[in-house]
């Protein structure tokens, strides 16, 4: 059974920390493995350094769906790209990646959100997607043993599922292959900087000069990026996961409606997870940010389990240090890997919603649960942009839970963003100064 990686992962990653280099990339999930990847392949020297395991957080812990389906319409044409370098790095990689285009529904209760889905079709139409809107026999054609009451539904053929745990760590030695230096158990504590610039980092195995840094922290971004005055509105929630033991291949892609969503593995299991229910801790950056998060706590407040303290050392925790010297041990390196449990509550709601939706399969038990702390932005879309004020920095966080498929696109992105190239997309929805 694949499981998330964790802190006590074997380290896989343990290369020199060089004096120098051109590019130092803070994080590595998939954001920051893929534009590590990218800069290596254009020639440029570039450090990827992670406090803990390579994918050990979010990118690890996903549902697993290369979806373009759904997509805010600012992503989808980079989410088209990242579909077509998924094809290629399987292609290139092997199976390593568990790549397979099978497919992600989604599943409609009302006629409301069915029109929902019939109005995103113009989209799909736009970026030559495949997608198509599913009536209720079709649907019931699809799931013959289901008993929700689904009126419709909307489902893209060529969508895809992957094997999170296994497939970051492979591109990230495919990265390193190309040229790149990853280093794990190394947290960046800071940035050095030169009359405003960047100039390099200080790192807890010590600095390294470079003029040009990409933040791909995740979770994490806000409390580093914050230390240095620049500003993001970031919070994070928790999301838990159950995979069931090897059953019978009932549906062979990805699916999901209002109260369960579902992948089959690559090792006979499924994946299963609510399709809303998620916690949230009450921090400082919560009471801070209530403003700009007022429209998504009105919209999940009856999915959302409200906890009055996050567990020491997370980056909204009432006691992690703000402020650091860089010469001792910053938070980074006091929560190596975020790790937290799932939630027993929510995932026999899981159990129950599943046995319901699908009652000749029965109530699943599970082979393993976790949880993974996904960052979240107030408009659900991530920060793609350089930062004016600093020259020499980039951010590439806030992916909000969409960054597994969006990642190869998006490293290709930020590395030209990095080199000064044609992003080739509109990055106008992504730019920092929309929090300004």
């Amino acid at each position: 059974m694949t499981a998330p990686l964790g802190l006590f992962t074997p380290i896989r990653f343990h290369a020199v920390l060089p004096a120098a280099c051109d590019v130092v990339v803070v994080g590595g999930g998939v954001a920051g493995v893929m534009t590590a990847w990218h800069l290596a392949g254009q020639g440029q020297r570039v450090v990827l350094c992670e406090k803990g395991r390579v994918a050990a957080e979010q990118s690890s812990r996903n549902w697993g769906w290369v979806r373009q389906q759904g997509r805010d319409p600012a992503e989808l044409p980079i989410m088209v790209e990242s579909l077509a370098l998924w094809k290629q790095l399987a292609a290139d990689l092997g199976d390593g990646l568990g790549f397979r285009q099978t497919g992600v529904t989604y599943l409609a209760r009302t006629q409301k959100e069915q029109a929902g889905y019939a109005g995103w079709m113009r989209h799909a139409t736009a970026n030559g997607v495949d997608t198509r809107l599913l009536s209720r026999a079709e649907v019931d054609a699809m799931f013959p043993d289901h008993a929700a009451a689904w009126v419709g539904g909307m489902t893209t053929p060529s969508d895809a599922r992957a094997e999170p745990a296994t497939a970051v760590p492979v591109l990230a030695q495919d990265a390193v292959r190309r040229g790149a230096v990853i280093v794990e158990n190394c947290a960046v504590r800071g940035l050095d900087l030169a009359a405003g610039k960047v100039a390099g980092v200080m790192t807890e195995q010590g600095r390294i000069d470079c003029d040009q840094v990409v933040v791909a922290g995740g979770a994490w971004s806000s409390l580093f990026l914050r230390r240095f005055g620049v500003d993001i509105p970031q919070l994070s929630v928790r999301e838990s996961v159950g995979v069931t033991g090897p059953v019978a291949d009932f549906h062979s892609g990805a699916a999901s409606d209002d109260r369960i969503a579902l992948r089959r593995r690559a090792d006979g299991a499924y994946t299963v997870t609510p399709g809303a229910e998620r916690d949230f801790y009450i921090g400082p950056d919560a009471f801070r940010l209530l403003r700009r998060f007022a429209g998504i706590a009105f919209n999940t407040l009856r999915a959302t389990r409200f906890h009055a303290r996050a567990p020491r050392g997370y980056p909204d925790a009432w006691s992690t240090p703000r402020t650091w010297d860089m010469d001792r041990a910053s938070p980074f390196e006091a929560m190596r890997v975020l790790d937290p449990a799932a939630s027993a509550p929510i995932m026999a709601h899981v159990q129950r919603d599943f046995a319901a939706t699908f009652p000749g399969q029965g109530r699943p038990e599970w082979a393993s649960t976790w949880a993974g702390m996904i960052d979240s932005m107030p408009d659900l879309l991530p920060v793609i942009d350089r930062v004016a004020a600093v020259p020499g920095l980039v951010i590439a966080t806030g992916l909000s839970g969409h960054g597994f498929g969006l990642g190869p696109g998006l490293g290709r992105v930020v590395a030209d963003l990095v080199t000064g190239r044609a992003v080739g997309h509109d990055l106008t929805a992504f730019r920092f100064a929309r929090f300004a």
